[in-house]
């Protein structure tokens, strides 16, 4: 597994933000699915790729909150950002911290899946890292689910 660790100062990323079902059986995939479509068809991951101003190359997905109990969790589309938020977006503000930025070879978006998998079940137990309580979340840089072998990073804050 291809990773680098980069340490960050404070930085903000804007975007939008929806709501799903936490559980897969419960239209998870279906609503998650719909919500990209909305976007890439209203325009709003266009602009949101035109505003991005920061170091991360790429629009950024991340699970702000996470609720298994009441079955839903809360995701981001956004990218970093330095400014004054428009009225449409929303923020979410990221102290200094280190991260492990894991790169994510292969097709699009099961590679991000199986990468996943393997940061928790491979990475942490074998480097004596921790991941910080810093919400997660995946860059997408080549998307299209066509193309066999895409690139696009996960980046998890550690302790």
């Amino acid at each position: 597994m291809e990773y680098r660790i980069v340490e960050r100062e404070a930085f903000q990323v804007i975007g939008i933000n929806n709501e799903f079902p936490y559980t897969v059986e419960d239209g998870g995939i279906q609503a998650f699915q719909s919500f990209w479509n909305t976007i890439h068809e209203n325009g709003t991951v266009n602009q949101l790729a035109d505003l991005k101003n920061g170091e991360i190359d790429g629009i950024l997905g991340i699970w702000a909150e996470v609720n298994k109990e009441q079955d839903k969790m809360d995701y981001y589309v956004a990218v970093e950002y330095s400014g004054d938020v428009p009225a449409e977006f929303k923020k979410i503000e990221y102290p200094s911290s280190k991260w492990v930025v894991f790169e994510v070879h292969g097709s699009f978006p099961s590679a991000l899946a199986n990468v996943w998998e393997r940061i928790y079940s491979e990475w942490f137990p074998s480097t004596g890292h921790e991941p910080s309580e810093l919400k997660p979340f995946e860059v997408y840089i080549e998307t299209n689910p066509q193309v066999p072998n895409t690139y696009n990073e996960i980046w998890v804050a550690i302790e």
